[in-house]
């Protein structure tokens, strides 16, 4: 089958590429004819690494109507030559320029919603058939008016794919008990919920310390709130990671408090490390952490909440290494190979 992943990008420190790297290498390697058309990025040594041709489009910007003309325009040539069986593509431009391109060269198109709060993601049901990464996604796509009948569910996963090796290359010397984040610095992520919450955690229990792994626009501001939370002297900031796993096989505790989370890419990662997980009740994470059985689940914006959870496993050795074993468990369903398969059945409903 020939392939084509389709992105307005590659760039590092966004799901959306590191799902469709991982999909494109995986599908490669299974003997498919792969191509990865995008803008700028970070990752075409891996692609190359791993049989994707990486084709590069101009990554245009300005006002949206005349952004995908451009870019309907740019594709509308590569697709001539390449003439694929399916184009997936991943991101709302990428899938409203294939739509129009598919008029004049007859691939099928997938789209892949991964963001479904977006505002535009409704836009994603121009694929002939829709991708949600998690059953909350489904379920939000079927309320923007998406047909059922166009819509599968294929799980992110990210354990064995090819951008990182199979185990992190270093492992962070950090302070014990040891609580880790990662995420993106903006207020989605609720990462201000999350210092308040610690801020409890540390009153109680001086020696924990909170790593907080990510890049984004709001880090100043919320290295300003840990300074004036108390614990400031416990909490560190990484910045982005190219590996996070660094940070996470030696954490104790994985917490994410976001407020949206179609699923949480960085929760498998999480897993498989054997972190234990505390994680706000919302959109996909249930999913991502395979329910209560597998991690503690809270309300979002509820640092007390978040607190309390946090302290049961700080303050009891032998509830931490029960949920650190539970979320190691059957973490199966959350690789890259079984995601590659699974969409690969999504491509042979449209080709055969």
């Amino acid at each position: 089958m020939k392939i084509v992943h389709y992105l307005n990008h590659t760039q590092k420190a966004n799901g959306h590429v590191a799902v469709a790297v991982d999909l494109a290498c995986a599908h490669a390697a299974l003997g498919h004819d792969v191509y990865m058309v995008s803008g700028a990025g970070d990752f075409d040594d891996v692609l190359a690494r791993n049989g994707v041709t990486k084709v590069h489009v101009p990554d245009v910007g300005g006002f949206f109507p005349i952004r995908l003309v451009r870019m309907a325009v740019s594709l509308l040539q590569v697709m001539r030559r390449l003439r694929p069986d399916i184009v997936n593509a991943h991101m709302v431009a990428a899938a409203l320029a294939a739509r129009f391109v598919a008029r004049y060269v007859g691939f099928k198109l997938v789209t892949t919603v991964h963001n479904s709060f977006d505002k535009q993601a409704p836009l994603m049901r121009v694929g002939d058939l829709v991708i949600a990464v998690s059953k909350s996604v489904y379920d939000e796509m079927r309320g923007f008016g998406t047909a059922e009948s166009k819509l599968r569910i294929v799980r992110n996963g990210t354990i064995g794919g090819a951008r990182r090796p199979a185990v992190p290359a270093r492992r962070r010397d950090l302070s014990h008990p040891a609580i880790a984040t990662v995420c993106g610095l903006h207020p989605r992520k609720g990462v201000d919920h999350l210092i308040d919450a610690f801020a409890m955690v540390h009153r109680q229990c001086p020696a924990v310390h909170l790593y907080i792994v990510g890049e984004g626009p709001y880090r100043a501001a919320y290295e300003q709130r840990a300074a004036d939370c108390g614990a400031g002297d416990a909490i560190r900031f990484t910045g982005h990671l190219d590996d996070p796993r660094e940070v996470l096989a030696t954490a104790d505790i994985f917490v994410l408090a976001s407020l949206r989370e179609p699923f949480g890419l960085v929760v498998s990662e999480a897993r498989e490390m054997g972190c234990a997980l505390v994680t706000t009740d919302v959109d996909g994470l249930p999913e991502a952490v395979g329910g209560s059985k597998h991690g503690l689940l809270v309300p979002p914006a509820d640092p007390g909440a978040m607190a309390e959870a946090l302290l049961s496993l700080v303050n009891d050795p032998s509830r931490l290494e029960h949920y650190r074993a539970a979320a190691n468990a059957d973490i199966a369903d959350l690789t890259v190979p079984v995601m590659a398969e699974l969409t690969l059945n999504v491509y042979r409903e449209l080709v055969g």
